[in-house]
């Protein structure tokens, strides 16, 4: 029985792809805007207030449309990189790579590239005894010490639902990125939100690796119509979402999702990685490289600790048996490196909130910290979240004699 529902949903989820696959192409084309001023509207609702030269870069996207037989569908700031991004629909006949590769040849425009396709990794009470963070980070100890208060984390995902139990009060903002109608609750963005900032002490669910967090949930993916919590997503889209997030001085960004490597999204990974943003991504199992952005240099990649990942590829925490939040008053549990890299978010927020002018190298050296807490099973990357606070607060916790005794930590 459950193999024939597997193949149910494989079968949804490939008519899905299919039916995504058959849709126009469409090109990202970067056009130079004047230096970063534009600021978010104060009712924004996916619209941000003009500069002087936009009525100029329209015309010029116009005109490029029209001389190139595209259709203009869409277009977006990104203060962060000096651009103006418009969406161009490619008309029958043409593809979007070879679209790109001529709108790049042309002075007018600073760069384009075809509008990519990704999607999340997830495989599909009182629960916090069943969380593996309980036991193998020993999470309640780790909150005497820190709980992420006021480290803002960016969640780019699919939408949450803030009016979950455990979610109530949790999240600061919820923002729109996908044009498909309002900001909607979804089954993967609530999982991933809930392992970040899940409340702490109220009574239900299970707890968040940085309860006291300040969650800024940004709708970049959609959910898939197949029944389970896969969702997908867009280089625009994705760009959108992490231009907001800049904007916004989060601190982690967290991106539960894979797909094909896109210049557009290097360069904004780029710019937060440059302003000392913690961006963490999930690996993907099936890509060699562990998929992008993962596999982009400076993103702090993390895959499950029974993953088939090579040495040193990426660091390693709880992906298996993981409870979270979903929709509605439901608890539900969940597997995947999406989760994994959820949990890694939160355990850098607590280590933000301990010192708060970490560097990156700081933050990658703690993570490298090894407590000698009796984890015969730890592999070379596996996390220690214990050993890691341990480093950053100068003060012993999860057995204080094995953190003294390894890092010379004194007793307090």
């Amino acid at each position: 029985m459950k193999r024939l529902h597997a193949l149910i949903v494989a079968l949804a989820a490939g008519l899905c792809a299919a039916a995504h696959a058959q849709a126009p192409p469409q090109v990202l084309v970067m056009l130079r805007a004047a230096p970063p001023h534009l600021h978010a509207a104060d009712g924004y609702a996916a619209a941000y207030v003009a500069s002087p030269d936009e009525t100029a870069r329209m015309h010029v996207a116009r005109e490029l449309a029209r001389q190139y037989g595209l259709q203009l569908i869409d277009n977006w700031p990104m203060p962060a990189l000096g651009v103006d991004c418009f969406v161009m629909r490619v008309g029958a006949g043409s593809s979007a790579s070879d679209m790109a590769q001529a709108l790049s040849h042309d002075a007018r425009v600073e760069s384009a590239e075809p509008r990519q396709t990704f999607h999340t990794l997830a495989s599909n009470d009182p629960l916090y005894a069943l969380q593996p963070v309980a036991t193998h980070w020993h999470i309640a100890e780790l909150h005497a010490l820190a709980t992420g208060k006021n480290i803002a984390i960016a969640e780019v995902d699919s939408g949450v639902d803030a009016a979950q139990p455990d979610l109530a009060g949790q999240i600061v903002e919820q923002r729109n990125f996908v044009d498909d109608g309002t900001y909607r609750a979804e089954l993967h963005g609530t999982e991933v939100a809930g392992i970040i900032v899940a409340r702490e002490g109220n009574g239900v669910g299970i707890v968040g690796v940085a309860p006291r967090a300040r969650l800024l949930a940004l709708r970049a993916c959609w959910q898939l119509a197949d029944g389970s919590a896969s969702a997908a997503c867009d280089s625009f889209t994705l760009a959108k979402a992490l231009q907001y997030a800049l904007e916004k001085h989060v601190r982690i960004i967290n991106l539960s999702l894979t797909g094909p490597d896109d210049r557009l999204l290097r360069r904004l990974l780029d710019a937060a990685l440059a302003g000392h943003v913690t961006v963490v991504g999930a690996v993907d199992d099936t890509a060699a490289d562990g998929g992008f952005p993962a596999s982009y240099p400076g993103v702090l990649a993390v895959a499950g600790e029974h993953a088939n990942v090579r040495r040193g590829h990426a660091w390693l925490a709880p992906a298996e048996d993981i409870p979270t939040t979903q929709p509605g008053a439901r608890w539900n549990l969940v597997n995947g490196s999406s989760f994994a890299a959820a949990e890694v978010s939160g355990l850098v927020a607590l280590l933000h909130e301990l010192s708060p002018d970490l560097t990156p190298a700081q933050l990658r050296d703690a993570l490298h910290a090894r407590s000698a807490l009796g984890f015969a099973s730890l592999r070379p990357m596996t996390i220690d979240a214990c050993a890691a606070v341990a480093q950053l607060s100068h003060r012993c916790t999860c057995g204080c004699a094995a953190t003294h005794a390894s890092l010379g930590v004194p007793r307090r």
